[in-house]
């Protein structure tokens, strides 16, 4: 007869609960004795019933194995936890780190902004004034290629205004106006070119 299958949940009634302790019990142990036998291992098994009493198997004796067990443990929780440890202690020197050189480097800046001087020696403020003389060369040198370039764009301006002009006076030259008689024609037929219409002759 096959055997149906039992559902894992809590036995409410207490006298079939106990009845199932005891055998699953007796089993548990049954089974751990022979894997120890089987196996040749070191097997240990602790229960607590309901009511709180101590049920316990070992292949060998029963402390030596939980003191193996701690010892286990404890090994294996500190190698686990030291990379971590060693991760954040590393985040920490290298935070303190930092927060050295964002001091040396404000104390600089304000020294160069001419702050906090008394405590300087003469080679300190020798090194300083040296800084001080190369950032403002550096500084000049950029406001002179600024200027230079400046320049040369309103020189190119000039070229294209002059490119320009040369070539709307030869374009007036090629206009047929015929040849005046007098320079008073040559005036007027001349501001008349520059008006934009020929100005009519009686």
């Amino acid at each position: 007869m096959v055997r149906g299958k039992i559902q894992i949940k809590k036995i409410e009634n207490t006298t079939s609960r106990q009845v199932t302790f005891s055998k699953r019990r007796k089993g548990l142990f049954k089974k751990a004795h022979e894997l120890s036998v089987l196996c040749d291992s070191q097997v240990a098994a602790i229960i607590f019933s309901q009511k709180g009493r101590l049920y316990d198997f070992a292949s060998s004796d029963i402390q030596k194995t939980i003191n193996r067990y701690a010892e286990y443990k404890r090994e294996y929780f500190v190698a686990e936890s030291h990379p971590i440890e060693q991760y954040v202690q590393g985040l920490k020197n290298d935070m303190v780190t930092m927060v050295e050189k964002i001091e040396m480097l404000e104390v600089h800046n304000r020294k160069l902004m001419g702050q906090n001087l008394a405590s300087c020696s003469v080679k300190e403020l020798q090194e300083i004034a040296t800084q001080i003389e190369k950032s403002l060369h550096i500084v000049r040198s950029r406001k002179a290629k600024l200027y230079e370039d400046e320049i040369e764009k309103l020189k190119a301006k000039e070229r294209e205004l002059k490119d320009e002009r040369v070539r709307l006076s030869g374009r007036v030259g090629e206009i047929p106006m015929g040849t005046p008689s007098s320079s008073k024609e040559k005036e007027d037929v001349e501001t008349d070119l520059v008006i934009g219409y020929p100005k009519s002759r009686p």
